[in-house]
């Protein structure tokens, strides 16, 4: 595996989180178990804080007020790309991030645009980041998994970019 670190490793989440979109968000419930559920991705700024758009009234909102720790996996499995993100998550009442990241696409959800009652953003500040992807594309790192498979040896460390970034 080939490591990426520091700022290409910031600059290459930051194009695999807004390129991939979806996300599963992790939250704990009062229970102590671990609840998923699919968040499409608005922006990772240049903090590296991670930006949704969620209504207020939800339980991934209590559950993030409740144990701030979150977590995001990203997942495209064609691309064979992966992300995973721990990080704290807070609830952020600002109209004029909102108003930023606004798009009409959000519609689905919010009937009344940003007019919604009970929109709000849910920021995810990540102090764990990893990502993988194929070095060199998906079908070179297919052809060297399979060659590996047949003549048993370990696969070329050049085949997968690995990156972990630590806040």
């Amino acid at each position: 595996m080939t490591e990426i670190t520091g700022t290409e490793a910031l600059a290459r989440v930051k194009e695999l989180v807004e390129d991939i979109d979806f996300t599963m968000l992790t939250t704990v419930d009062d229970d102590g178990h671990l609840v998923s559920r699919p968040m499409s991705t608005r922006q990772m700024d240049d903090a590296g804080d991670i930006w949704f758009f969620t209504s207020e009234d939800t339980e991934k909102v209590d559950e993030a007020r409740a144990h701030r720790d979150v977590g995001l996996s990203y997942c495209d499995a064609k691309g064979m790309r992966y992300v995973s993100v721990a990080g704290v998550a807070s609830v952020v009442h600002d109209a004029a991030k909102m108003d930023e990241l606004y798009t009409a696409s959000l519609d689905i959800w919010f009937e009344d645009g940003l007019d919604t009652p009970g929109i709000v953003l849910l920021k995810v500040t990540p102090t764990v980041t990893e990502f993988w992807e194929p070095a060199k594309g998906k079908i070179a790192m297919a052809a060297g998994m399979l060659r590996s498979l047949v003549t048993k040896d370990t696969p070329d460390d050049d085949i997968v970019n690995h990156g972990k970034i630590q806040c």
